[in-house]
């Protein structure tokens, strides 16, 4: 059992918060998308209230252990002292005597927010010195950072066990209620909708679906895998043959289990993948020769939504097509407006899924949308997610 932050005693206590602040940002530095820094805020503000001083960690891009000012978390320190009309501390560094002097001179209210994770190789390497650095730092773990719960860092794993006192953060019990819903006790009909480019990247949590699911919608570039395994042509289209086998063995199982799987049967094709390409509609299954699908047709959307309307549950990971460009994306979109008219609990896997829904302003019409995309997925799959497995394990 994972216990939650508001179950532990933090007054006068310094708190290390693993937080997920990788924010997007403009050519300029400014913050673009906020809702990672507004999604941690109720754990800090309960950590205040009860009289903690709180640390703040997060990693932001992939500056490959170097200190690069480009992915300096500055720009959310700023927001951060908006959101919570405060000053926030803000060093140069995540670690060493400087850091470790300004985190004992703190008092209860205070926040400081370290520098970025990534600027050191011992983060994404949990290299145990650099994670004992860390843990230097504070009297009490906890982990708000579900998007980062299935990596094995420093920050999310290996410091962790210098502590007794550990805990879930709000938000990352919020995740973990709505996704076990999920695996434990849907509603049926319960429909999952998987897209994105790579079968890949999916095989394994399509399989795991199999034994839970009462349908699945398959779109983006990892449904013409599943197509040529069923004979038809997908002209240009993104194929992995190493996955062929298991596209094929995917859909036999399915059929054996009752389960419907749902693949295009109309596409918006291009010569190639580009920001300026143009859509050509195709209105049968097969794909022309020289042509790359890259947007469901229409009549693919209107059977999605036809089978998405009387679920009960949905789970989506996955844009539809090639979202990026205009021309691809009306597929997502339908898709999206789907789901949020379906009188149904439906849980967004986060990413383009999140971004289409932001775009229509369907955000409030749908029950959750993780902030962890790969850490949902796993969880879905059944792995076991090394930052919440630190939490559990006694010192």
């Amino acid at each position: 059992m994972i216990p939650s932050v508001d179950q532990l005693e933090v007054a006068d206590k310094r708190v290390f918060v693993r937080v997920d602040f990788n924010v997007p940002l403009d050519e300029a530095g400014r913050i673009t998308d906020d809702s990672r820094i507004c999604a941690a805020l109720p754990t800090i503000q309960w950590l205040l209230d009860a009289g903690a001083v709180v640390i703040l960690a997060s990693h932001l891009g992939r500056p490959q252990g170097e200190v690069n000012p480009k992915y300096s978390l500055l720009p959310v320190a700023e927001a951060l002292t908006e959101h919570l009309n405060c000053d926030v501390t803000f060093p140069e560094n995540c670690v060493g005597a400087a850091v470790e002097r300004l985190s004992r001179e703190l008092r209860p209210g205070n926040v400081m927010l370290l520098e970025n994770l990534r600027f050191h190789a011992g983060e994404t390497d949990n290299d145990p010195e650099f994670a004992a650095q860390l843990a230097r730092l504070a009297d009490v773990y906890v982990n708000d950072a579900f998007g980062t719960c299935h990596r094995a860092h420093a920050s999310t794993a290996g410091m962790v066990v210098h502590f007794q006192a550990k805990a879930a953060g709000l938000l990352v019990q919020k995740e973990l209620q709505e996704l076990a819903r999920l695996a434990e006790d849907p509603g049926r009909p319960f429909w999952a909708i998987i897209g994105g480019a790579k079968v890949s990247d999916k095989i394994g949590l399509i399989e795991k679906l199999l034994d839970k699911v009462n349908g699945i919608v398959l779109g983006g570039g990892l449904a013409y895998t599943f197509l040529q395994a069923q004979g038809h042509e997908i002209g240009a289209s993104r194929l992995d043959e190493s996955k062929l086998r298991v596209a094929k063995r995917i859909l036999e199982k399915a059929n054996k289990k009752g389960v419907k799987v749902l693949l295009p049967i109309d596409h918006k094709v291009a010569p190639h993948v580009s920001m300026d390409a143009t859509a050509t509609a195709v209105d049968h299954i097969n794909v022309p020769d020289g042509q790359m699908a890259l947007d469901i047709g229409d009549k693919t959307a209107a059977v999605f939504a036809e089978a998405l309307a009387s679920a009960k549950t949905i789970f989506w990971n996955g844009p539809l097509g090639f979202f990026e460009n205009p021309n691809f994306a009306e597929g997502t979109r339908a898709v999206a407006q789907a789901v949020a008219n379906a009188d149904a609990i439906s849980v967004i896997g986060g990413g383009d899924s999140a971004a289409a829904l932001k775009q229509l302003g369907l955000v409030d019409q749908v029950t959750h949308i993780s902030t962890g995309g790969g850490a949902s997925l796993a969880f879905l799959e059944g792995r076991e997610l090394p930052g919440l497995k630190a939490l559990e394990e006694q010192v």
